[in-house]
């Protein structure tokens, strides 16, 4: 009786081992599993930002909300927008391409640097303008462009911007009973995207994808700030 109740006893130790040992292979697999992606993520997220100084007076800002074919776009028509230059950024990899961003596997989104006089026009308007011209609740893209290429992230420089981006966020999740899927990143990088992909809007107009989402997404912009739009000579 004695032999038998020892071994039941070692069984079941035995069984606790070998649960334990799962369980430890269980975390294991699973910071495998979210290691490479999610760790490179905090580490772009943790990052101090980075202060672009004014160049010739004028301030520079970092935006990503879908195709940047149609944000270039809307920036461009906004009074006091110098300039708007497509690329790339929020990602962890270096010398991203068109290509390699659209695997997903970089981390990039599809950017755009606005180049404005804040004489003219503020980055808070700057920011109305971004939850303004997009679906602000479509997770990872806008319209039928999908994937985290396409996500929305709006960038800060320093703790002034990063308080006005978190504001109007929750001032518009607020107003819209809804989570605002953009993302509040810290600026770090942005690499400036392929020649061709430049002025694509203006430059290419009979193109099928700028007739069908790009000219209607500016047009259903301007409609709702018509205040903000440059004067057409």
């Amino acid at each position: 009786m004695f032999k038998l109740k020892l071994t039941a006893i070692t069984l079941l130790l035995t069984i606790m081992a070998s649960c334990q040992n799962k369980s430890s292979k269980n975390i294991v697999q699973q910071k495998k599993k979210i290691s490479d992606t999610e760790l490179r993520k905090i580490e772009v997220l943790t990052q101090d930002p980075v202060v672009v100084p004014l160049e010739n007076g004028k301030a520079k800002a970092y935006f990503a909300s879908g195709c940047f074919w149609c944000v270039e776009a809307v920036y461009e028509s906004i009074i006091g927008v110098e300039e708007v230059i497509s690329g790339y950024s929020g990602g962890y990899t270096d010398h991203p391409t068109y290509e390699k961003s659209n695997t997903g596997r970089t981390g990039h989104a599809e950017a755009v640097e606005v180049i404005y006089d804040p004489e003219k026009v503020s980055f808070s308007t700057l920011v109305d303008v971004y939850f303004g011209s997009q679906n602000p609740t479509q997770v990872n893209g806008q319209g039928g462009d999908r994937g985290s290429q396409y996500r929305s992230i709006i960038f800060y420089q320093n703790d002034e911007q990063k308080e006005i981006i978190v504001g109007k966020k929750k001032a518009l999740a607020d107003k819209l009973q809804s989570i605002i899927a953009a993302e509040v990143y810290p600026f770090v990088k942005f690499w400036i995207a392929e020649d061709y992909h430049q002025n694509y809007e203006r430059l290419h107009p009979n193109n099928p994808y700028i007739r069908n989402v790009s000219i209607p997404r500016l047009k259903r912009f301007q409609k709702k700030f018509p205040e903000l739009i440059k004067e057409k000579h």
